[in-house]
């Protein structure tokens, strides 16, 4: 199946809790829009969230984190799709450096997976449309 992957950045606004750490629940924001979009490509609607069956925090992310999420359906039922995603930590900062540096991740750190399972209406569904 189709993989779905954004990258970005965790801001000083992403920060929640004391040390510049981000709360965890913004993965899960991620893993909506990522599911947006393998529902867009799948079914040429966004569908809705239905609910997580599986959430499972793995490291702290913090202020100045690049974090890559990621997503595939990975089983179709009439209106179902139930959805793996992942969440890594592919560029930190390094401030003990300079206030300015950051190291690229040769091995990225998972953060956070999650099951989830979103619905399209059979009336919203539409024949994947391919790019020209």
């Amino acid at each position: 199946m189709e993989t779905v992957m954004i990258r970005v950045r965790m801001s000083a606004k992403d920060a929640h809790y004391g040390g510049e750490l981000v709360d965890g629940a913004h993965m899960l924001h991620l893993f909506g829009d990522v599911a947006t979009e393998l529902l867009i490509r799948h079914d040429g609607d966004e569908g809705l969230f239905a609910g997580y069956e599986d959430i499972q925090f793995l490291a702290p992310i913090y202020s100045g984190d690049y974090i890559e999420a990621r997503g595939e359906i990975i089983k179709l039922g009439n209106t179902s799709r139930k959805m793996k995603f992942s969440a890594q930590k592919v560029i930190c900062p390094r401030k003990d450096i300079s206030d300015s540096a950051g190291d690229f991740l040769t091995a990225p750190v998972i953060v956070c997976t999650a099951i989830g399972t979103c619905v399209t209406p059979l009336k919203n569904q539409r024949t994947r449309i391919e790019s020209s």
